[in-house]
């Protein structure tokens, strides 16, 4: 494992600051060290066709700075949806196709302090939204969830899927150095500030591992935080397993030929894990 040019500071645990439940808009406050920090979260929800689910979602997502909703033109009506029940979002037309390059779009368009990737299906947990948080204010500059960590799970995880992110998880950590125990997960979370270093630029699902692997390879402080996958609320998934297990793989070799090239491998560290 890579040992880090520079790592999270040193400081004590941080601890979220409720006198009062936040109202939208407005910025979350921790204590970090006795000194008061507030930040400012944007949430990032790529949508196609998710009008059913939406109300879910926005009845447990916690009151953050901004909600950014790329709608990649849905014809269920997701975008009267959003109006209707969170008027404070933005909805955010996509010119492009597929949800790689909806959080591209999303990423690009945020202004919170944090951004924080969450899938609008059901699958993800909203109140853990407050964990990649916390990871960040802590020190990490990457946030990403995982399901095989301890206080991690899924309900919706094939065999099959299951296998092939054990091999292309492996492959990750065997070529950059890291020790994720998930890929391909689509709960993550980044300080705005590193988006140029990010350099997102593909269009499918694949648009997880690239981050994951760009981050290493960035040399940010990766933190990887305890998620539980459910199943999709309402409607089929647009995620291939075959298909995109390939889009993966050729993501994973145009890296490798990138870093060949142009030489672009700094030296990584998973937060809390020593090399």
């Amino acid at each position: 494992m890579y040992v880090a040019e520079r790592t999270a500071p040193s400081v004590t645990h941080a601890e979220r600051r409720q006198p009062r439940q936040a109202r939208q808009g407005e910025p979350w406050e921790y204590m970090l060290n006795g000194v008061s920090t507030r930040v400012t979260i944007t949430v990032v929800v790529p949508v196609l066709n998710e009008a059913a689910n939406l109300p879910a979602l926005f009845a447990a997502l916690p009151a953050v700075h901004e909600v950014l909703v790329v709608d990649g033109k849905s014809v269920d009506g997701t975008a009267e949806v959003v109006n209707e029940l969170l008027p404070s979002a933005r909805v955010l037309r996509q010119d492009g196709r597929g949800k790689g390059d909806a959080m591209c779009v999303g990423l690009d368009a945020a202004s919170g302090d944090i951004v924080v990737f969450i899938d609008a299906d059901g699958s993800n947990e909203p109140a853990e939204v407050e964990r990649f948080v916390l990871a960040l204010v802590n020190g990490a500059d990457f946030a990403k969830g995982s399901r095989f960590m301890h206080g991690g799970g899924s309900s919706d995880i094939t065999p099959v899927r299951r296998l092939g992110n054990a091999v292309l998880r492996r492959w990750v950590n065997r070529l950059y150095g890291t020790r994720f125990t998930d890929i391909a997960y689509g709960y993550n979370a980044v300080w705005s500030q590193h988006r140029d270093l990010l350099r997102l630029d593909c269009e499918g699902f694949e648009i997880e591992t690239l981050m994951h692997i760009r981050a290493a390879r960035a040399g940010l402080v990766i933190d990887e935080v305890p998620s539980f996958e459910g199943k999709r609320k309402i409607g089929n998934t647009n995620l291939h397993a075959l298909r995109d297990g390939i889009r993966i793989a050729a993501v994973l070799m145009r890296e490798l030929a990138d870093q060949h090239i142009n030489g672009h491998r700094k030296q990584s560290r998973l937060k809390g894990k020593p090399a």
